[in-house]
């Protein structure tokens, strides 16, 4: 029960800190500046198509508050991004930048890979 009481402010620190989120308008190019000036690519690629030490990110990222919520709290090999490092506008511009990365190719319109 304890422990209960000790994470309701975390909770509720995290909720109001994603409904901010939802008042920027994000943009893609200044997400890249920030995935890029914030080390992102370094273990996510700079496309955001994954490598050794992070997992693929793009073409399909996750849900903005989703995003947010792990950038905050993560408690595995990635270390934790506070407000202080990483602002919610931030956040919301590299979300929109992952999602404007568009699709590769499908293989089979490839010539070269089909003879």
């Amino acid at each position: 029960m304890r422990t209960i009481r000790l994470l309701a402010p975390v909770a509720v620190a995290a909720i109001l800190a994603m409904s901010q989120l939802a008042a920027f308008a994000a943009s893609p190019e200044k997400g890249k500046a920030a995935y890029v000036k914030n080390g992102c690519w370094q273990c996510h690629g700079f496309v955001g198509q994954g490598g050794s030490a992070g997992p693929k990110l793009a073409p399909e990222p996750m849900a903005l508050d989703a995003l947010s919520g792990f950038l905050r709290y993560t408690n595995g090999p990635m270390p934790p991004y506070p407000e202080a490092i990483l602002s919610n506008e931030d956040v919301a511009d590299i979300q929109a930048y992952l999602a404007s990365i568009p699709k590769p190719a499908d293989y089979k319109s490839i010539p070269l890979l089909n003879q």
